[in-house]
């Protein structure tokens, strides 16, 4: 099931919020931007961290999942050597005690709008969690 939410993020390219196959939730990367002033970031690591999270509880949550049931992130980071210690000081701030995801943090040369931080994930949705409709 292919899924773009309603009130989402824009995409900054051609593909689907998040795509559904065998249980499995896999949500494309999300940007520091908001909906309402796509490609206007906030500025340093923390705050552009938690606009991704946003970003990406607004795709989780446009189909009828939130954060809990990632089981795998990917996180991109422009400045890595810099930014590492500080997105790790605040990523458990995001789950609960003692159920982190599984987690690849990568350092890149570059992202869209000039971003210093993209994060996608791995949920699985839960087998009592109804599939919502949306639209494709």
């Amino acid at each position: 099931m292919f899924h773009m939410v309603e009130g989402g993020p824009r995409p900054v390219a051609p593909f689907s919020h998040a795509v559904e196959a065998g249980g499995f939730v896999f949500v494309t990367g999300q940007m520091p931007d908001s909906p309402e002033a796509p490609g206007v970031l906030p500025d340093g690591i923390e705050a552009q961290t938690r606009a991704v999270m946003r970003n990406l509880s607004v795709v989780l949550g446009g189909i009828g999942l939130a954060l809990a049931p990632t089981v795998m992130a990917r996180i991109y980071l422009a400045e890595f050597v810099r930014d590492y210690a500080a997105l790790n000081a605040l990523w458990p701030s995001f789950f609960a005690p003692r159920r982190l995801p599984a987690r690849t943090t990568v350092g890149v040369t570059t992202l869209a709008y000039g971003a210093l931080v993209e994060i996608d994930l791995v949920a699985r949705r839960p087998s009592e969690a109804p599939l919502p409709e949306t639209r494709a």
